[in-house]
């Protein structure tokens, strides 16, 4: 990961590389899916606000275990924090409108 990426348009096909499993991308999206269940029931108020807590773990849980165990390489939140977070949620985008597979 030498190269640094000056736009997310340059970044997400190193991204969607990063994410060829199939098992790691259906353990990212679980993880996003969770999020968003996460927070719409503290939206509720069905849980309790101290909930949001664990959103990262949710969120880099499902993911660096699909990351670790089935893609095999380093996630690319260590080199791109801020893209790699924006790549999670257009992918998450991108399965659910079918561009990508599940």
């Amino acid at each position: 990961m030498s190269q640094r990426y000056a736009t997310f348009r340059e970044f997400y096909p190193f991204y969607l590389n990063e994410h060829r499993d199939p098992t790691c991308r259906r353990l990212h999206f679980v993880g996003s899916a969770l999020i968003v269940v996460l927070v719409a029931l503290v939206i509720a108020r069905l849980l309790a606000p101290w909930w949001l807590l664990a959103v990262p773990l949710v969120g880099y849980g499902f993911a660096w275990v699909g990351h670790f165990f089935f893609e095999r390489n380093r996630p690319a939140t260590f080199t791109y924090p801020l893209y790699s977070l924006i790549g999670d949620w257009v992918m998450f985008k991108d399965i659910l409108t079918g561009r990508i597979r599940f």
